[in-house]
């Protein structure tokens, strides 16, 4: 497992532009499996686990309103950067991935995102 994960961070860093960082978390506990970053100043396990309560709360929403629907992602647009929280179809674990908003294609984020995604959804 711990190959699939650095290959699937390793695609991400090398492949999506504007990249920041990203971290595949535990949706029970909040804890990351692996994360990366390239900047020292960004920290990819506490925004995880801050961004755990996004994915809660949203989850509540959809049962409260009796949906009967999956997250697909949360996209969260900042001023500089932006931030794509995706869960896996097993609700287990979920990816957090940072862009700079200046570099990065939206659609070609998630596309990449999506693409390298498969082999982490089989192994977890």
């Amino acid at each position: 497992m711990k190959e699939i994960l650095n290959d699937f961070i390793e695609n991400l860093r090398t492949n999506v532009p504007g990249f920041i960082a990203v971290s595949v978390t535990d949706v029970s506990s909040g804890e990351a499996y692996e994360y990366f970053t390239v900047d020292p100043n960004f920290d990819p396990t506490l925004a995880s686990a801050y961004n755990l309560g996004v994915v809660k709360a949203k989850l509540k929403a959809i049962e409260a309103l009796k949906l009967n629907e999956e997250i697909q992602d949360i996209t969260i647009t900042l001023s500089s950067q932006v931030h794509v929280i995706n869960i896996a179809p097993s609700g287990t674990y979920f990816i957090y991935l940072a862009v700079d908003s200046k570099e990065a294609n939206l659609g070609i984020t998630k596309a990449l995102l999506n693409k390298y995604k498969v082999d982490l959804n089989n192994a977890l």
